[in-house]
């Protein structure tokens, strides 16, 4: 499996639309959070990733994050993940620091587990050596793939709408 990350470029619009047009038609809601942004202003959208890296033109109360596009030798875009480089109270009952989401008609393949090896890899780079990671109640696969990844259980957190929020600590050696 040769598939690498890569932060998000305007050279592969055509691509990431195909990506978006996917997941839309799929019905599911967009995870990671940032794949639901409206991409009509491409160049904008793009521009608007890289400065949240920055911590440039957050929200109040958001935090810098940084988002990779999983491409394969082809430049097919298989996924999406997004890293927040720190916890807000939200973030740390419900959110964690990494979202990802794999295209609906690659999954199965193996491609999330790669996926968040190798934000592991950008997360230590980042400075974060204790990482959190969650996934729904009920989100066999998304679980299957934090364990992958050395995932240890934490306690759950229940949200507002009695929705069971998986958590799970991942340490940097």
């Amino acid at each position: 499996m040769k598939v690498e990350l890569i932060k998000p470029t305007i050279a592969l619009q055509k691509e990431y639309l195909s990506f978006y047009d996917e997941w839309k038609t799929s019905g599911e809601p967009f995870i990671p959070w940032v794949i639901g942004k409206d991409p009509t202003d491409f160049n904008g959208m793009v521009n608007e990733l890289h400065r949240a890296e920055q911590g440039i033109g957050l929200p109040e109360g958001w935090v810098p994050d940084s988002t990779y596009w999983l491409v394969n030798e082809e430049q097919r875009l298989l996924g999406v993940v997004n890293i927040r480089h720190e916890l807000t109270e939200h973030l740390r009952n419900a959110g964690g620091h990494i979202g990802y989401g794999i295209r609906p008609s690659e999954r199965k393949k193996g491609y999330a587990t790669k996926l968040l090896q190798l934000a592991l890899e950008k997360t230590k780079e980042i400075g974060i050596t204790s990482v959190l990671v969650v996934c729904d109640e009920g989100n066999i696969g998304s679980e299957k793939t934090i364990l992958n990844n050395g995932g240890f259980r934490d306690n759950d957190f229940i949200e507002e709408d009695g929705n069971v929020v998986r958590r799970f600590w991942i340490h940097s050696p």
